[in-house]
């Protein structure tokens, strides 16, 4: 079954003076104030499209690489992922870096960098994203 999940920016301004409010409707956990300096500049308490998209991208790596390495036999113990997202003005979002350290009973390194290399390539998220190079650090501890 499908599932939409919906969130609404109110946005008043010009881009370098404005500012606006991110609600997330679906789950209604909560509004965030942005602008273009938590953008381009300092975050200053303020969010950014580019960290809501890293915080989009390292969950769904998570429960992909979760998922995948359950399904190998190996579940996970744990899981911790950071995104981070470049953005440069004028020319847009200009790379993403995933960086995992997972706890994997039983699993050789080589065996849990090809499946932390799967779930990057195929998370619904690094799919949406596939026009943007994506890099990944897997570590397992």
């Amino acid at each position: 079954m499908a599932t939409t999940r919906t969130a609404t920016t109110q946005w008043k301004g010009a881009l370098m003076d404005g500012s606006g409010q991110v609600t997330l409707d679906s789950s209604g956990v909560g509004t965030f104030d942005v602008n273009w300096p938590s953008r381009a500049e300092q975050a200053g308490g303020k969010t950014s499209p580019e960290e809501l998209i890293a915080a989009a991208h390292s969950s769904c790596f998570s429960m992909a690489l979760s998922h995948g390495l359950a399904q190998a036999g190996t579940p996970p113990q744990s899981v911790e992922t950071r995104a981070d997202v470049t953005f440069q003005p004028g020319q847009g979002i200009t790379g993403i870096v995933l960086t995992v350290k997972a706890q994997v009973p039983g699993i050789s390194a080589e065996d849990f960098q090809a499946a932390a290399n799967t779930a990057k390539e195929n998370c619904p998220v690094s799919k949406a994203l596939a026009g943007t190079e994506i890099s990944l650090v897997a570590e397992l501890l």
